[in-house]
């Protein structure tokens, strides 16, 4: 009974209350409260984005590794899996290349092929470096690359587009080596 006279009274002596405090708290409070929660908001949208950054990479590397040869339609069929995997985000901001890295007996590693969507494939025999840990020589590798240009929603917190990237290699399952184009 006391806790229902007191509420009402409470409230009248808030409504009377010309001073404006709570008016003024509010106002410095505000800017910052919805920097937080927008940038929170932000924050964990280009996290995703770049845990699916990471998933594309590992499934186009993986379903490249699984055969001896792929054909030109299995390789486009790959490629179009990543838009599946990054989805619900723009497929047309993502970058998938996938080569494969011959390291021969002097651990020199260079293109064997190199098919891209959305980008520039490497050049067929060019020298690229490799993490140390994975140079075998006369060996071959799967190699994934994916670049996802992430442009923040709001853009307050989060400026200018953020270039999110990945890079997954695998060895070949079923051979030494995957031929591209396969015929058949």
């Amino acid at each position: 009974m006391m806790m229902q006279l007191r509420l009402p009274r409470a409230v009248r002596r808030f409504v009377r209350d010309r001073k404006g405090v709570s008016a003024v708290e509010f106002a410095l409070l505000l800017p910052l409260m919805l920097t937080l929660y927008i940038g929170g908001a932000e924050v964990s949208q280009a996290v995703s984005v770049s845990r699916k950054a990471t998933l594309v990479a590992r499934t186009v590397a993986d379903l490249s590794s699984q055969t001896s040869g792929i054909t030109a339609a299995k390789m486009t069929n790959i490629l179009d899996a990543s838009a599946a995997v990054v989805s619900p985000f723009d497929a047309s901001r993502l970058t998938v290349t996938v080569s494969q890295v011959k390291i021969d007996a002097n651990n020199v590693a260079t293109i064997d092929w190199s098919v891209t969507r959305n980008g520039t494939a490497r050049t067929v025999g060019a020298t690229v470096t490799l993490p140390t840990g994975l140079v075998t020589a006369n060996t071959y590798l799967i190699w994934s690359e994916v670049d996802y240009n992430y442009q923040p929603t709001i853009g307050y917190v989060i400026t200018g587009n953020l270039h999110l990237t990945d890079r997954m290699y695998i060895r070949p399952r079923l051979s030494t080596s995957v031929t591209y184009p396969a015929t058949s």
